[in-house]
Parts: structure tokens; C-alpha cells; sequence
């Protein structure tokens, strides 16, 4: 078994801050979570349904690996990204610096690897891979998934060669953190604003605030969406509380953020949007849980109550996100 030495195997709770952590601790960087989450401007809504999907994608955060791209932007890290069509050389892009000592990152389809018990396709999953043999890879995944696992290379070369929605191709990445990065003290402020603006200002109705108040509208509609609402139902309601699509994890993770920040830098605008936030992680999970119920009963009851309450979470994230866009002010 060829393994990088040193490795921090720790599982959190998102993937793509799982594998950022991993990554930034092996390079002498160690961030809490909440913290990598908020200075990559993570927190964000998209409520995204067409004709060729089964059901409607509720998204709590930025796209795949956009969070990635922030948090180097930001902190002034270099990200080294390979994507290519050919698995030989994909494969050899990730040997040639697991050989050199450095864990990898990679974007994949988690349908594919063997440990995920949860057989839903997602081609926007990353994990970090820090060793391998002639059958198996080791990777870093979320706490949920068992933190360090291993999985088949057969399973690994399918989950990397996946096409859809939000894959890309063979892509592998590295941080190298420089000796005069900046220090994350000083880069809250602009993450903060970055993702308030985003989140207020979206170019359609479907992202930010007003993709929560659409989601508010269409939920109630989800029973007649599905042939199957007593499978797809409580999926959603899983996938957004434990995944965070849409749900709460994500809310908590800002929340924290917003916590950890206000303590360093001692503003006020910091602690109400850690107040409202707070509130806002409560009511995501009532939301799951309505949604669930409604999967379960087949009464469109749950699902009304479901789509006030996201009304309420628009309103609500909205004051929060505004009080958090004056920090520069």
C-alpha cells in the first residue's frame, strides 16, 4: 500500500470542506469547518426542476467546487486542477502525487463507490484520496460516511469517469498554501459581503432568496410531481437534512461561521446574523420533516405548512443577508 504519511483522516460533516480540511491540515493550515465553509462564501439557494428530472434539486450551497475556487482566491492558496478524457492518465495524475507525499482531491460520482449505502446518483461528491494499492484506494469522506474509508478502483475509475449533471471530467486538484498568505482574520469581511450580495441580488427566481420563495410555491405541488411521492418525499427530506440540500446543514454550518467570526472581530452586524441564522437552521428542519410526513401520509396538509414556512425562511434570510452586506459600511 502506497500511503501518504502524516494524513489527518477527519470526516466532517460536507464533503467538499471535508476534503478542503484534509488538504490545508496536511499543507499546516487548520481551519474548523464553519470557518472554511464561510470564507469560501458557501451559503447559497437554488431550487432547480425540469422535464428530463425524476424530482426537483434543492441546493443549499454554490455549485460544486465553486467554494473550492473562492476559498484560494481568498486566502491566496495555489490550486493546482487536472481534468482530462482519458482514465490512464487520470489515474497516473493522482499516483504521481500520492508518490510524492500529497493527498489529492477529487470530483466524482458517489453513486459508484463502494461504501456509500445511499445509491443516489451525484456527480458534484468530492473526496480525498491519500492512498492506494492494486485494488483499493483510501479515501477521506464526510463523518456520515466513516470519515477514512476505502473503496474498489473499479468503483473509484466508474465514480471519476461519470457524465451529468454537475460532473466534470477526471478532475483532480491540490492547495498549496504560500509562507505570506493572508490571514483568514482579515478575509471574513469580504467573504461575508461576497455571499450576502450573491444571495440578495440572484440574476433569476430560482437562486438566493427568491429561490427559497419559489421552492415556497412549488413544494406544495410535490405530491402530484412524483408517481412515487412515498420514495421521492422522504429522499428529499433525507438529502436536505443530511446532505444539505436545501436543509439545515448548511444553515448550521453558516451559523457557526457567523458564531467563530463575531467572536474575532467583535461585530455586531456578525451576532444578528448569527441570531437570525440560528432560527433559520430550526425551521430547515421542520421543513424535512413536513416534507417527510407528507412522503408518508400522502396529504398535501404537510406540504402547505411546508411552503409557509419556506415563505418565512425567504423573509428571514433576506434581513440576515442584508445586515451581513452593511459590514464594510
Amino acid at each position: 500500500m502506497t500511503e501518504v504519511r502524516g494524513v489527518d483522516a477527519r470526516g466532517t460533516h460536507h464533503c467538499e470542506t471535508t476534503v478542503l480540511g484534509v488538504l490545508l491540515r496536511h499543507q499546516g493550515l487548520d481551519l474548523s469547518e464553519p470557518m472554511l465553509f464561510g470564507l469560501g462564501s458557501g451559503l447559497s439557494f437554488i431550487y432547480w426542476d425540469s422535464k428530463n428530472m425524476d424530482f426537483p434539486f434543492l441546493g443549499g450551497r454554490v455549485k460544486p467546487f465553486e467554494l473550492t475556487r473562492n476559498l484560494a482566491d481568498r486566502l491566496g492558496l495555489e490550486l493546482q486542477v487536472r481534468e482530462t478524457g482519458s482514465p490512464r492518465r487520470a489515474w497516473e495524475n493522482v499516483t504521481a502525487l500520492v508518490d510524492a507525499g500529497t493527498p489529492v482531491g477529487l470530483q466524482l460520482d458517489s453513486y459508484h463507490l463502494d461504501y456509500f449505502t445511499s445509491k443516489v446518483h451525484f456527480a458534484g461528491h468530492v473526496v480525498a484520496l491519500y492512498g492506494y494499492d492494486d485494488r483499493n484506494a483510501l479515501l477521506v469522506d464526510t463523518e456520515q460516511q466513516g470519515g477514512a474509508v476505502s473503496t474498489s478502483l473499479t468503483g473509484l475509475a466508474r465514480a471519476r469517469a461519470a457524465r451529468g449533471p454537475m460532473s466534470a471530467r477526471h478532475r483532480s486538484f491540490t492547495l498549496t498554501a504560500p509562507r505570506d498568505a493572508p490571514s483568514p482574520r482579515d478575509r471574513i469581511v469580504p467573504a461575508v459581503t461576497a455571499c450576502a450580495d450573491a444571495f440578495l441580488d440572484p440574476p433569476i427566481a430560482n437562486l438566493g432568496h427568491r429561490g427559497i420563495e419559489t421552492a415556497g410555491k412549488r413544494v406544495r405541488t410535490w405530491l402530484r410531481r412524483t408517481d412515487h411521492p412515498e420514495r421521492d418525499l422522504p429522499q428529499a427530506a433525507l438529502l436536505m437534512e443530511k446532505a444539505g440540500t436545501g436543509g439545515a446543514l448548511f444553515r448550521n454550518l453558516y451559523r457557526d461561521f457567523l458564531a467563530e467570526s463575531a467572536d474575532l472581530l467583535g461585530d455586531g452586524r456578525l451576532r444578528t446574523g448569527h441570531t437570525l441564522y440560528t432560527e433559520a437552521a430550526i425551521l430547515w428542519t421542520h421543513v424535512a420533516a413536513l416534507i417527510e410526513k407528507a412522503g408518508e401520509s400522502g396529504e398535501e396538509r404537510h406540504l402547505d405548512e411546508a411552503g409557509t414556512v419556506l415563505g418565512d425562511l425567504a423573509r428571514l434570510e433576506r434581513e440576515a443577508m442584508r445586515a451581513l452586506s452593511r459590514l464594510e459600511a
